[in-house]
C-alpha cells in the first residue's frame, strides 16, 4: 500500500460517509485503517465540522463544510500531475 497524508485520509472518509449515513465500520473498511485511527479521525472531522455524527442512528454524514473540502481537494489532485511531470522531468535530466 502508497504512503497516503493527512489529507487523502481526510478525503477518503469524507468521501466514504458522502451522501451515506454510514457506520464506524463502513468508514474502516472503505478507508483501509484501524479502528483506533478511524475514531481518532473522526473525532477531528467532528471538531472541525466536515462531519456529522447522528447519535440515535450512531451513523456519520458529510456535513456541507466536509462536501466543500471534497471539491477543493480535488481541483488540487488534478494540478497534481502536473508536478510531477516536473520531478520526472528532473530524475531525466539527472542521469
Amino acid at each position: 500500500m502508497k504512503y497516503r497524508d493527512k489529507n487523502e485520509i481526510i478525503a477518503q472518509i469524507l468521501e466514504s460517509a458522502n451522501g451515506n449515513r454510514v457506520r464506524l465500520t463502513k468508514i474502516m473498511y472503505d478507508v483501509y485503517i484501524s479502528h483506533t485511527v478511524t475514531k481518532e479521525y473522526l473525532t477531528l472531522l467532528i471538531e472541525r465540522g466536515l462531519i456529522q455524527y447522528l447519535d440515535g442512528e450512531r451513523t456519520f454524514k458529510t456535513t456541507e463544510k466536509g462536501m466543500n473540502f471534497l471539491r477543493i481537494y480535488s481541483k488540487a489532485q488534478e494540478l497534481n500531475p502536473i508536478s510531477t511531470k516536473f520531478s520526472n522531468r528532473k530524475e531525466a535530466l539527472a542521469y
